[in-house]
């Protein structure tokens, strides 16, 4: 993977694929690394962007750093610009989905379409472990090591619905392991803030470009009526259903997800 530093730390990146570009961007606490299968197939049509935020896989992890919300979404400008990517399409998961929001509709970033899959961006937000912990981040940064490990191990493992594979889980869990892993597990959930969300909320209605909202049935991190929502909200959205797929639909239903962006993200543009 490529580097940048950023304003909030060191970046790594992966290109691939040729063609008209799109960009992946991950939520918490995962990595580039759900992307890959679908980024390997997107990229026989497209040129595929796919980076680790600040503070998550192999990007850097310190004590201090600012992975909030607010600041991935000054970090993925500073990103577009580096690739010099004037309009891509963007496909975003979880928190990547208020990280894209936040640059598009508070800092002016452009992109040609909008893929949301299973995204933060309507609060409330956060399963109950994750409003715990973030309540009482102090307390679990605390804990040994072991504890920790079979926590987040633990906490992961639900992301799916009918479960990950060891080895995917284990990849999934490793980046949060040892001292500095755990720390930044902890820090991120700490400055996780619904205000981020708030703010960009009542702007959901100004989206002026197509927009595709994908959704596991069974996701019981964010309830697929949300991403119903969500649809609702943005002009012109369409929401696909992924039946029996969990929050890590990547992971769970990777065909049908992979039809789907295909189809939405070679679409033509229409012309005012």
């Amino acid at each position: 993977m490529e580097r940048i530093e950023t304003s909030s730390g060191t970046a790594r990146w992966s290109r691939t694929g040729s063609g008209s570009p799109v960009v992946l961007m991950h939520g918490t606490p995962f990595s580039s690394f759900v992307w890959r299968d679908v980024a390997a197939a997107l990229a026989g049509r497209h040129e595929v962007f796919a980076w680790d935020m600040p503070g998550y896989g192999r990007s850097e992890m310190r004590a201090g750093q600012d992975v909030s919300l607010a600041a991935q979404a000054l970090v993925f400008t500073e990103l577009l610009e580096h690739w010099s990517l004037e309009s891509p399409s963007i496909v975003a998961h979880d928190f990547g989905g208020a990280v894209s929001l936040r640059a598009h509709l508070l800092h002016g970033a452009r992109y040609r379409r909008l893929a949301l899959v299973d995204v933060v961006a309507i609060a409330p937000w956060g399963t109950p472990f994750f409003r715990l912990v973030r309540e009482n981040a102090a307390v679990f940064e605390q804990l040994p090591a072991h504890l920790h490990a079979a926590l987040v191990r633990e906490h992961v493992s639900t992301a799916s619905g009918p479960g990950l594979r060891p080895q995917v889980l284990e990849r999934l869990v490793s980046p949060w392991l040892g001292e500095t892993g755990q720390a930044a597990f902890y820090r991120q959930i700490a400055q996780a803030d619904e205000r981020h969300t708030d703010e960009i909320s009542p702007l959901l209605g100004s989206l002026d470009l197509p927009v595709q909202v994908c959704w596991g049935e069974a996701d019981s991190w964010i309830p697929a009526a949300q991403g119903a929502e969500l649809a609702a909200r943005i002009p012109g959205a369409t929401l696909r259903l992924l039946p029996g797929a969990g929050h890590l639909v990547q992971e769970d239903a990777p065909a049908p997800l992979t039809a789907t962006l295909l189809d939405f993200l070679g679409q033509p543009q229409k012309v005012a």
